[in-house]
């Protein structure tokens, strides 16, 4: 517990002062919620760049303390309106903290988000293992995006920080820090309707859905694309005359790269063409800031050519990963009462006239406020909106149920945007009143409101609730196994905490993907399986011993061939 919630506050912190050190840099005198997204950018991309140097990640950690202390320096007395900023920051980052905490007060234990859904994490802990050791992986010989797991490598080299923490206190880290991300739609609003649209956006059903299984960089572009249309918007409202005023949306885009490869580029430049065509961006500006994209990124092109190649992008290849169908685009709406985003209507508890109702309700609440926000010349917000649903049709046309689901997840935080900021308006109300003075339109208005906002945010609790939380700690030895015992039927003996309580039997099952593998718990362990020739035990360490003598006949053990496991971590 202390080394997560220890990972949480220091990426928090370091992001929130080098994002806003950023934004005063770039002429924003105001506290701007766009911080905690540029900082977090930053830090993947200085992360990223420092730790392959010699210490592999202690000089990564020493160049975010000097900054961010730097940072901190750098801000004092010199910002406006901090005192206000931290007054309507501090209740929705301790919400969304608590929310993003409900996977493991409800299972009682920290450990490895997700583990029963998607084995993916396994694999991340793997490359951060490989890169705080000096060692290369297949992941980073694919050119696979690495600048998350370079965060967590900093905060082990720094702070000494278990890399299974770290990766959980950099999920639960960006789940507040896009919920204050959020902040900078509703500045308009009173204290508690901007909170309660920060967190509904921040933590939109399909989002926490993605929280729940550990899927860090999903939930991290999310963020990113909401941010970028943000500070596109804030372009437009607040920082027009600025000579730098389109920096931070670089910056931002610059921590996609590192986060996502050249796909996320598919978001914020579709959202970045769009709201070029309706407004009359300044040349000069926006060129030095593509300069600065351009210089950032430089480092990683090679990385991303080498990338286009991963087979997550092979249509003809494992399309359905942990999926069991196509996913329906609704559920970006943010009402799904099911605590597994995979499952269809009617297939859970709850009936399937229930999704119908829900869905029913929050689509003509998004068709209104897509009028509204078309009609307030909200054209960032209408193009980053409109570029998510160009991306899931291209997935869903050309690509595979897994790219298209989390094209789903990536746009779903601007469809909560779209559906919540007409309602919260204060003048939303009267144009209502106006048009409808019989009908009590204000009622209406708040009724809607409240409701949505009661069945979103039942939807995205369910969702953390139903998180299962795997091994609390790792070792890459299961994965140096792998090739010990090839195809060869092996036995892990665990214990029943692992097995039980932290749902680690998918977890082994993907280390040793590629052979036969029967899992036993401790207290059942007996007489070898047919066939066994190798048992691993989990004995103060993975130890692997061959079976001199194996029983002849048929394996019982199950093949857990690479494409049912699902290939390395998807994208």
């Amino acid at each position: 517990m202390i080394g997560t919630y220890a990972a949480v506050a220091a990426i928090c912190v370091s992001s929130l002062a080098i994002g806003q050190a950023t934004v005063l840099l770039c002429g924003g005198r105001r506290w701007s919620w766009l911080a905690p997204a540029v900082g977090l950018a930053l830090l993947c991309a200085l992360c990223w760049g420092t730790v392959r140097l010699p210490g592999d990640g202690v000089v990564s950690a020493v160049v975010v303390l000097v900054l961010t202390v730097a940072a901190i320096a750098y801000l004092w007395s010199r910002v406006e309106r901090t005192g206000e900023a931290l007054r309507v920051g501090w209740p929705v980052a301790l919400i969304a903290l608590l929310a993003a905490s409900l996977p493991f007060a409800v299972e009682g234990h920290f450990g490895i988000l997700g583990t029963s859904f998607n084995p993916d994490m396994s694999q991340h802990l793997l490359a951060a293992d490989r890169l705080a050791e000096g060692h290369s992986s297949q992941l980073l010989n694919q050119g696979y995006p690495l600048g998350p797991h370079s965060i967590v490598v900093a905060l082990n080299k720094g702070l000494g920080i278990g890399l299974v923490q770290g990766f959980s206190g950099l999920t639960v880290a960006i789940a507040i820090l896009a919920c204050l991300t959020a902040l900078a739609a509703f500045a308009d609003l009173s204290l508690l309707p901007r909170a309660a649209g920060a967190l509904l956006v921040g933590v939109a059903y399909i989002v926490a859905s993605y929280f729940a299984q550990g899927a860090f960089k999903e939930t991290m572009q999310a963020l990113f694309l909401l941010a970028f249309v943000l500070a596109l918007r804030e372009v437009d409202r607040r920082w027009s005359e600025l000579p730098l005023r389109y920096v931070p949306a670089a910056l931002i885009a610059v921590g996609s790269v590192y986060t996502y490869s050249f796909p996320g580029l598919i978001w914020l430049g579709g959202a970045a063409v769009l709201w070029a065509i309706f407004t009359r961006p300044a040349v000069k500006a926006l060129g030095l800031a593509l300069l600065v994209f351009v210089v950032l990124v430089a480092p990683e092109i090679g990385r991303m050519i080498d990338f286009h190649s991963f087979e997550t992008f092979d249509p003809n290849g494992p399309g359905l990963g942990n999926l069991f169908g196509q996913i329906s685009p609704f559920e970006a709406l943010g009402i799904w009462p099911s605590g597994d985003f995979r499952l269809a209507p009617g297939d859970g508890a709850v009936p399937a006239a229930a999704y119908y109702l829900g869905i029913a309700f929050a689509l003509a609440l998004l068709v209104y406020g897509v009028v509204h926000l078309w009609r307030r010349r909200e054209t960032a917000i209408l193009s980053g909106l409109a570029a998510a649903a160009l991306a899931y049709a291209a997935a869903r046309v050309g690509g595979t149920p897994y790219t298209a689901a989390k094209a789903i997840e990536i746009g779903a935080p601007l469809v909560a945007l779209t559906i919540l900021l007409p309602l919260l308006r204060a003048s939303v109300v009267r144009v209502m009143a106006a048009m409808h003075p019989k009908l009590a339109p204000q009622r209406l208005a708040r009724i809607a409101v409240g409701l949505f906002v009661l069945a979103a945010g039942i939807c995205s609790l369910l969702a953390l609730a139903n998180a299962p939380v795997g091994p609390t700690a790792y070792s890459s030895t299961l994965s140096d196994y792998r090739k010990l015992v090839g195809e060869g039927p092996t036995l892990v003996v665990a214990s029943p905490q692992l097995l039980q309580e932290e749902h680690g039997g998918p977890f082994i099952s993907w280390e040793l993907r590629g052979g036969r593998v029967c899992i036993q718990s401790t207290e059942e362990a007996g007489k070898l399986p047919t066939g066994v020739r190798f048992v691993i035990e989990d004995d103060d360490g993975w130890t692997l011993r061959r079976v001199s003598h194996p029983t002849e006949g048929k394996s019982p053990c199950p093949l857990i061939a690479e494409r049912q496991a699902r290939q390395g971590p998807a994208h």
